[in-house]
């Protein structure tokens, strides 16, 4: 079956990340495995007939088996964000394709490292399935990550993010709060800057290969930012969205 035929899944999992973004586990009759950053489409039908498509970037590992996760964040009119949301139980059935894409990808066993990965909000999603990979995989590839979320309650993945940097493998996660910090933060408080972008990739130096995932501001002066700094435009992949205040 090709990636880009319809095949309805069926949601068997929806498990909330934060107040506002979810994270939807579909089974798929006709699985085909993923790489490390791709994305599936969703599509609604209306009984009129109205449609409604977007895209979601895959969270899971490519090594499991006949299913994978999509994380949504509930956009505000958001159409199929909205639906997902509220209207999708377990047990639905849902139309998809997949996977597609093969620019923002990562695989452990040929594109190496080291790994310098940018997120702002659920940017953070295609990080996770790269990170679970390596997990997965068991690779050691030096991996960096910078996640810029709005407050503490909206860092996606959390706890996951917190265990793997402690297996202490070569993965180190520095988080960036923009609008509030718990007492006691000891990370970043600002929007990602020239500043921090050199503290985080500076031991990497020009050679990290590096991903930059969120709303288009933070995507394309991070970007900037790091070819400045003298990592080469051909080792910077970037993937973007609308505006989310990050």
């Amino acid at each position: 079956m090709s990636a880009l035929e319809w095949q309805i899944a069926t949601v068997t999992k929806i498990a909330p990340e934060t107040a506002k973004v979810k994270s939807f586990t579909f089974n798929l009759p006709a699985w085909t495995q993923h790489r490390a950053g791709q994305h599936y489409d969703i599509r609604l039908t209306a009984p009129d007939g109205y449609r409604a498509q977007r895209s979601y970037l895959i969270a899971s590992a490519p090594e499991r088996a006949g299913e994978i996760d999509l994380t949504v964040e509930l956009v505000e009119d958001g159409e199929v964000s909205t639906f997902l949301h509220t209207a999708v139980r377990v047990g639905d059935g849902i139309e998809v394709r997949g996977p597609i894409g093969g620019y923002f990808v990562w695989d452990a066993a040929t594109h190496g490292g080291p790994l310098l990965l940018v997120a702002g909000g659920s940017g953070v999603v295609p990080m996770m399935s790269m990170l679970r990979h390596r997990a997965a995989a068991g690779a050691t590839v030096p991996v960096r990550l910078l996640y810029s979320s709005r407050t503490y309650e909206d860092v996606i993945y959390r706890a996951e993010l917190d265990g793997l940097a402690a297996k202490g493998d070569g993965l180190e996660v520095f988080h960036t709060l923009t609008r509030s910090q718990p007492s006691g933060w000891t990370g970043y408080a600002r929007r990602i800057d020239d500043k921090m972008l050199g503290e985080v990739s500076g031991p990497f130096g020009a050679k990290a290969l590096t991903f930059i995932c969120g709303p288009t501001a933070l995507v394309e002066a991070a970007a900037t930012s790091l070819e400045g700094a003298g990592l080469r435009t051909e080792r910077i992949k970037t993937e973007r969205f609308g505006p989310s205040g990050t």
